[in-house]
């Protein structure tokens, strides 16, 4: 797979899925200009400051705001329309009563076409203007505060950062002077902007095509013209486009858009990067001559087989890492739930296709509304990744809760339709019963991301948003694809023991997983609680067992409404446990210097590496297992910290138990959704070496003596 290709789908998906990682805080320097301090833009990717050309603008009339962006090196930020990808800066004015912005003006952009995907930048800095019109009224002395809360996106090609600045300065109602020391910069800036063409172009569609004829003059030089529209949907950005002459007519044809503004809006470049701003309004165009300027091949041009290769490549690793979990130890637990379905697949050849499809859909439905989850949060504002219902202590108590009914349920405690036995295998129940188990199978399955996985989950975050559910769904497919086979292959099936009292033995063994299951949950919530709330929570289980009991006797004493007793011990029960992780949330964590292992922190990475220290950075949680099991049999060993400690290694780690946009935001630049993940970062190497998701103390002590 080509690496600029998953570049690209970093971009589309973290562009289309736009979220805001920070916020940051931005202090005026004088009265002219507002911009933050170098340590608190330290971090940004597109430095951004807020100058006025006039500290005293006059009272009726209208000054000039320049909001500067400076991208870092190999960054780049959007115009007012993006192309294929990309964020429009959007602009959220805070002014006094009277006193209005206008539209902002952009200076002619650039092109930047990544794998098909055409988008319309600015890699130097720029300044986009913004009129501010001053209300007669106010008296000359009037302080006039403005603040502007901006967002917008930084982009290179193998990350997007959404970023976020508030800009503010004070003006004075004055005489209108402008500020001597700002005034070269506001003439350059002005330069920058497309010039407005006079008269009005005409644009007409022919077919899938869009034509437009720009009045321009034979004798105006072009070279290597392009058309930026600004009228979203008008065409589409990534197609060729080509330019004829007409005499004092330039005729621009491309693909055309799913809608015909009226009137279009675009900007069209000549030579030297000059640019003319022009509106055209529906109507005749003539046929243009031969005499043509391309601009070179399109997106359209260009085969699709990348593009289709990304999606089948993803599919095929959910689909493995979906069968992988069925063997990774975060998901041990839901093998003695399978085992009950296979055991129930004994009732013949049409029971079992009928229960193996409603296995399949519980794990499929429950695993794309998880990455529909994903998406919608996403869209939302909201940093999360794979796994993000474990990140929420009280998701956890929720499934504690479950765990512990299904357990007891399971004991022989109470009597529950879906996993009864011996005179109930045969009942409507047993798809119902199959298809709770799937979905339960899928939810608790998702936390640990198999080592084929989470490349897959990666891309499909990047993805559009159809294409991206279908791996989910792919994932689904997968981890159902061991019980699918034995349900629509009877030899399989008959290999089976028939249903019989051994069923009640092998019930209460089974149970014994599910404690340890209720017991890890309890390990996870010890880690996003303080002691106190543990108990708490321990309580609450309490409460409900009792319900569950009171449930049991009266169901074996025949009495009517067994249930009651269970309903209000568990309507109690997750009413309680939703208030209390925010009553008892865990002390903060601490960082050990002396035995270098740091709390994850870019910043201090970036330090580091400049210091050409070994590195090496994993990111974990508690509710993930895979986590756990590397960390216990390579990264704390005494052999690991042992070479590590004479080679100079520093450890990072980075805890995403509670969720951490910040942690999230890192896994998102390298192509990741979900913990583990391990990066090492050897001196003086521009980029780190990503390690296997299973690890081994002989391949970190190798590393270390490197």
């Amino acid at each position: 797979m080509p690496t600029t290709m998953l570049r690209c789908f970093v971009a589309v998906r973290l562009l289309a899925l736009i979220s805001i990682v920070s916020l940051l805080t931005l202090i005026p320097i004088s009265a002219v200009t507002a911009q933050s301090s170098p340590e608190e833009q330290g971090d940004v990717m597109i430095r951004t400051s807020l100058v006025a050309e006039s500290a005293r603008p006059a009272a009726g009339e209208q000054t000039t705001l320049a909001v500067v962006m400076q991208p870092q090196d190999g960054w780049h930020g959007y115009w007012k329309q993006p192309g294929n990808v990309g964020l429009a800066p959007q602009f959220d004015w805070q002014l006094p009563d009277g006193v209005t912005a206008g539209e902002p003006a952009y200076p002619v952009p650039e092109t930047l076409l990544i794998d098909n995907l055409m988008n319309h930048v600015y890699e130097h800095p720029y300044a986009i203007l913004v009129p501010l019109n001053v209300p007669d009224h106010l008296d000359e002395g009037t302080t006039i505060p403005v603040r502007v809360d901006l967002q917008y996106l930084a982009c290179r090609e193998d990350a997007c950062i959404p970023e976020r600045a508030s800009l503010s300065t004070d003006l004075t109602v004055g005489d209108g002077a402008t500020s001597t020391r700002h005034q070269p910069d506001f003439d350059r800036w002005r330069e920058a902007l497309p010039r407005p063409l006079g008269a009005r172009a005409t644009y007409a569609h022919i077919d899938d095509r869009i034509r437009i004829s720009i009045p321009l003059p034979a004798s105006v030089e072009l070279d290597q013209p392009h058309l930026f529209v600004a009228s979203d949907g008008a065409v589409d950005p990534a197609a060729k486009q080509d330019f004829r002459r007409q005499g004092d007519e330039l005729i621009v044809e491309t693909a055309a858009g799913e809608t015909s503004p009226e009137p279009l809006e675009a900007v069209v470049t000549l030579a030297g990067g000059t640019g003319l701003a022009f509106q055209a309004d529906a109507g005749s165009v003539p046929t243009p001559s031969v005499d043509r300027h391309g601009t070179g091949d399109s997106a359209d041009e260009k085969s699709s087989t990348g593009t289709l290769g990304v999606i089948l490549t993803a599919l095929f690793g959910a689909v493995a890492g979906g069968v992988l979990l069925n063997v990774m130890p975060c998901v041990f637990p839901i093998l003695s739930l399978k085992i009950l379905s296979l055991a129930r697949l004994s009732g013949g050849p049409r029971e079992a296709r009928r229960e193996a499809l409603a296995y399949t859909a519980g794990v499929v439905g429950v695993c794309m509304l998880l990455g529909a989850g994903i998406i919608a949060l996403r869209a939302a504002g909201i940093q999360i990744g794979w796994a993000f219902q474990l990140q929420d202590p009280r998701v956890i108590v929720g499934l504690t809760l479950l765990i512990t009914a299904i357990a007891f349920n399971l004991t022989g405690l109470f009597e529950l339709g879906g996993f009864n036995g011996g005179a109930r295998l045969a009942e409507k129940g047993g798809a119902t019963g199959a298809f709770w188990t799937g979905v339960l199978a899928a939810f608790v399955a998702t936390p640990c991301s198999g080592p084929f996985m989470a490349t897959a989950l990666g891309a499909a975050i990047l993805l559009p948003p159809v294409a991206a559910l279908a791996i989910f769904a792919g994932l689904g497919f997968g981890i159902a694809l061991p019980f699918l086979i034995v349900g629509y292959f009877p030899a399989l099936s008959r290999k089976l023991p028939r249903p019989g009292p051994w069923m009640q033995s092998v019930r209460h063994f089974l149970a014994i997983p599910m404690f340890v299951t209720a017991l890890a949950l309890f390990w996870v919530l010890g880690q996003q609680l303080s002691s106190d709330g543990v108990v708490a929570i321990l309580a609450v289980v309490m409460l409900l067992v009792v319900g569950l009991w009171l449930t049991g006797l009266r169901q074996r004493n025949g009495r009517r409404w067994s249930w009651g007793p269970s309903v209000v011990a568990a309507v109690m029960a997750l009413s309680i446990g939703w208030l209390v992780p925010a009553a008892f949330s865990a002390p903060p964590n601490t960082t050990d210097e002396s035995l270098q292992r740091l709390t994850f922190n870019e910043h201090r990475l970036d330090e580091l590496r400049q210091q050409n220290t070994p590195l090496f950075v994993y990111f974990t949680a508690d509710w993930c297992v895979t986590c756990k099991v590397n960390e216990k049999s390579a990264i704390d060993r005494e052999v690991t910290r042992d070479a590590f400690r004479q080679a100079g290694v520093t450890t990072m780690v980075g805890d995403w138990t509670n969720g951490d946009s910040d942690i999230t935001t890192f896994l998102n630049r390298h192509d990741r959704t979900g913990v583990p993940l391990y990066l090492w970062y050897a001196p003086g190497a521009e980029k780190p070496r990503v390690l296997p998701q299973l690890l081994t103390p002989t391949l970190l002590t190798d590393l270390a003596a490197e």
